[in-house]
């Protein structure tokens, strides 16, 4: 059983909705810096990711890095975003290879789609989102912060 000190869900989201649930998704957060996205394809987990950058202040164009694995943006003070996006490796020794968790013990924030390809290299505390696409415009999201005192994580 996972220790979820925060649980929230979001029904009948719009992408007009996006914003206020990604900036309760923030507020929640406190220290943790990793967020996992799960989703079927075209749930809308880049147009999430995209909406929390901009609430970040992320200035550049962001885009899915289905294909480079992983985008930097640049924020203000030093602080920077990793979007990952697993969906195209074979295994976790690819992620490993990029130094995944460095950039996971790095401070900055980094956002993770298809974090089931990689469950052994998730660090202890991380947030994890489920996004359900109820119609062509409307989503169901949720979230739950794991703080790191689960010790038997599958």
């Amino acid at each position: 059983m996972r220790h979820e000190d925060n649980h929230q869900q979001f029904n009948n989201v719009t992408l007009a909705g996006l914003k206020q649930v990604g900036e309760k998704l923030m507020q929640s957060l406190n220290d943790i810096r990793v967020v996992v996205l799960h989703g079927d394809m075209g749930a809308g987990k880049t147009t999430f990711v995209k909406v929390i950058g901009h609430v970040l202040g992320v200035q550049d164009i962001m885009s899915s890095p289905t294909f480079s694995i992983v985008n930097e943006y640049g924020l203000k003070k030093d602080q920077k975003i990793f979007h990952f996006d697993f969906y195209r490796i074979k295994n976790e020794t690819e992620a490993f290879d990029i130094g995944v968790e460095e950039y996971f013990d790095s401070g900055h924030y980094c956002f993770v789609e298809w974090p089931e390809k990689i469950p052994s290299l998730l660090p202890e505390k991380y947030a994890e989102v489920y996004i359900t696409s109820n119609d062509e415009t409307h989503r169901t999201i949720a979230f739950s912060i794991h703080d790191g005192e689960e010790k038997d994580r599958v």
